[in-house]
């Protein structure tokens, strides 16, 4: 007895169906696999692994080798997404002919994008976390299977792309600091607090950037002490200062012989009973610390921290003094200024109405940044004198006035070839573009 045809066609049709659908939910798995494990959040997967969840465990080891993850869960993708396509045309063509060709495409590319990539990849991002401590056992299988797999195609890709000059091997950090950069910059909150947010962020990648002259205090705004002069003197220069610590020099300023810590000199006049011919300013210093100008912020940091200092001695290639950068220094080009009831905003800075600002020429453009969220760029000067004479190609004379970079600088003194004192107008504006 003959089967009937028709029963035999439904049934085949009926089967192609399910298998298309089952096709479709592995589609839909590794696809949303992929997006939960990339989305969950690292921090919290290691905090849940130190609390013994050892599913957290299971995917953390799984994002160690993301390349191969990932690997492993296109290439499961991939097949059954040509699987269930080409199962499809299949019976469409023998349903519609050759038109069926053109049935198969649209369809199964509404399906596969809107149940096997758009609904399981929003799903995950938003439950990133719960799916991917449900799925990280399926996925560990997934890569044993297609992990070999995926290794040989990787090789042959990288030396497919070494043929044309390009090496992915040699990647650097530098692209993952751009990443985070780019996770900065997606911050959102309240204005003015993600703001700051994003400043420190910024300023803690860049640490590794920056050099110590551009944060120094230069040696012409560094409070010394000569330590030849009379104990008397040394105290009072001392208690002039707004510093714990301060530098002693001897015989000229270039040569720093010794920093004096406020707290030594007091407990020194105490045990001495208040007479200070007993007091050796010498014995109570300790020796300098020095460091060249071209020490990243970065490396400086660690060093105060492992050294238990707070001030070294900035130096240049020929040994000459620089200057003096402090932990504190450091700290605010992180967090931004901080100050106590002895820190004056700006020294050098005098506002005289109507937005105008009378600035020594000596201040630094960092500290007007700062204070006043200026902008003005530091790229090739540290001082506000040493904006206009590289953007005025010439020593001004008084009286003169510049417009540069959103600013009026007015030229109020001069001493030789030294910009002394500079009246700063910041413009409207209206004012730039007229």
């Amino acid at each position: 007895m003959s089967s009937d045809p028709v029963s035999t066609m439904d049934s085949e049709f009926i089967f192609s169906v399910v298998f298309i659908l089952i096709l479709l939910v592995l589609s839909a798995f590794f696809s949303g696999s992929e997006t939960a494990l990339t989305a969950a959040s690292r921090v919290r997967m290691l905090a849940r692994e130190k609390e013994g969840n050892k599913r957290a465990a299971l995917v953390n080891k799984i994002r160690e080798r993301k390349d191969r993850m990932i690997g492993a869960l296109l290439l499961g993708n991939n097949l059954v997404n040509i699987m269930a396509s080409a199962v499809a045309t299949g019976i469409l063509i023998k349903m519609f002919g050759d038109a069926g060709v053109f049935y198969a495409t649209i369809i199964m590319t509404l399906m596969l994008l809107i149940f096997s990539e758009v609904l399981p990849k929003t799903y995950a991002f938003h439950y990133a976390e719960g799916m991917s401590l449900l799925i990280a056992p399926l996925v560990r299988w997934v890569i044993l299977i297609f992990g070999p797999i995926t290794e040989v195609v990787t090789w042959i890709v990288r030396g497919f792309l070494r043929l044309f000059g390009v090496d992915i091997s040699k990647v650097t950090a530098g692209s993952h600091l751009e990443l985070l950069r780019g996770a900065i910059e997606m911050h959102e909150g309240p204005e003015l607090e993600v703001q700051e947010q994003r400043a420190m962020l910024r300023s803690i990648l860049d640490l590794a950037d920056v050099d110590i002259e551009e944060i120094m205090i230069h040696r012409r705004n560094v409070n010394m002490i000569n330590i030849s002069r009379s104990t008397d003197e040394i105290i009072q220069d001392v208690l002039k200062s707004p510093h714990s610590r301060l530098p002693l020099w001897k015989d000229n300023q270039e040569n720093i012989v010794g920093l004096l810590h406020v707290k030594n000199l007091l407990q020194a006049l105490l045990q001495s009973g208040g007479k200070m011919d007993e007091i050796n300013i010498t014995s109570l210093s300790k020796e300098p610390w020095f460091i060249p100008q071209t020490t990243t912020l970065f490396d400086q940091l660690q060093a105060f921290r492992e050294r238990r200092e707070h001030i070294a001695i900035v130096i240049d290639e020929y040994g000459s003094f620089r200057g003096i950068v402090t932990l504190e220094d450091i700290l605010e080009e992180i967090v931004g200024e901080i100050d106590d009831e002895h820190d004056v905003s700006v020294a050098g800075v005098r506002k005289v109405g109507h937005g105008k600002f009378m600035v020594d020429g000596r201040v630094t453009i960092r500290d007007l940044n700062r204070e006043y969220s200026w902008g003005l760029p530091d790229e090739d000067y540290s001082t506000i004198a040493g904006l206009i004479i590289y953007e005025s190609q010439s020593i001004p004379e008084v009286g003169q006035s510049f417009l540069f970079h959103g600013f009026k600088f007015d030229i109020v003194k001069r001493q030789r070839n030294q910009i002394k004192t500079i009246r700063v107008t910041p413009l409207k504006k209206e004012e730039v573009a007229a």
